[in-house]
């Protein structure tokens, strides 16, 4: 039986007293427009994009005998095109982003809300997943009769396609345009589009300028380090070339370890953030 009580509410102490814990929880909920939500997502697919590349990597230094099942090698070749897909058709997004937000800035909230940021990303996950699946799909079927040793520290397309005991010539082709080609067009599209932002920065005032250069030169130069490698590695005839492997660390670990001081540095919001926290 339900007693009667004189309390009708109740106070919530919060997360911590300590002022400086507020603060610091307050800094990150104030970055809370699209671009942060997309920086966010970019920031975890590096992080498990990376985590499939670098444990490889450690092993491959420490250990003499470096072998891997046929299962777990079409596991980590998955892994590493669904992710290394989504980061880019989430940096498309990304520009997309900062091109409503400089190009079209009263409607900014309106046009990218939160549903929309949403299903962009379902999207982006989406390319990913379909990009990855085509992989395997083509790797999964062919035949492997001949050499098992791969030339490489990861199970990547090209080094596997070396393997194969049947023409891959055609299969190159398809590989690249899968690939390759998306790199490079989605590549230059990118470098168009912030071609068409700065463009527009003409009439905004001298803050105005400084405040969007200083978003978009962190995507610009995210764009150029991840992109260019890519380019080399897949827009070119089934090949294995010793650099690859030197590209690969580059793209797969170096460029998503350099994406947070990249985005902190480069943007004025998060540095007067953590100023302000600081």
């Amino acid at each position: 039986m339900r007693q009667n009580n004189n309390i009708t509410e109740f106070v919530l102490l919060g997360f911590s007293q300590d002022p400086g814990v507020q603060k610091a929880l307050f800094v990150i909920p104030s970055l809370g427009s699209p671009m942060y939500f997309f920086l966010a997502c970019l920031s975890f697919v590096d992080a498990v994009y990376s985590t499939t590349i670098s444990p490889v990597l450690v092993v491959d230094l420490l250990c003499d005998k470096k072998t891997i099942s046929f299962p777990a090698c079409m596991g980590q070749l998955f892994i590493d095109h669904l992710f290394g897909g989504t980061d880019v058709f989430l940096l498309v997004v990304m520009a997309y982003d900062r091109y409503v937000a400089i190009c079209k800035p009263l409607h900014y909230l309106t046009i990218m809300n939160r549903q929309v940021c949403i299903l962009l990303l379902v999207v982006t996950v989406t390319g990913g997943f379909l990009h990855s699946v085509f992989q395997i799909l083509v790797v999964y079927s062919l035949p492997f009769c001949g050499p098992n040793v791969i030339d490489h520290f990861i199970c990547d397309m090209y080094p596997l396609l070396e393997l194969v005991c049947t023409d891959t010539y055609f299969i190159g082709l398809m590989v690249v345009f899968n690939g390759g080609a998306i790199c490079m067009v989605i590549f230059i599209l990118l470098l168009i589009s912030y071609g068409v932002i700065l463009n527009s920065l003409k009439t905004y005032s001298q803050e105005g300028r400084r405040k969007a250069l200083s978003t978009c030169s962190s995507h610009i130069t995210m764009v150029v380090l991840f992109f260019v490698p890519c380019i080399f590695i897949y827009v070119r005839p089934v090949s294995n070339f010793p650099i690859d492997k030197f590209l690969t660390v580059f793209y797969s670990v170096i460029t998503p370890m350099l994406n947070p001081f990249i985005y902190t540095l480069r943007n004025s919001e998060m540095r007067n953030s953590i100023e302000k926290l600081l």
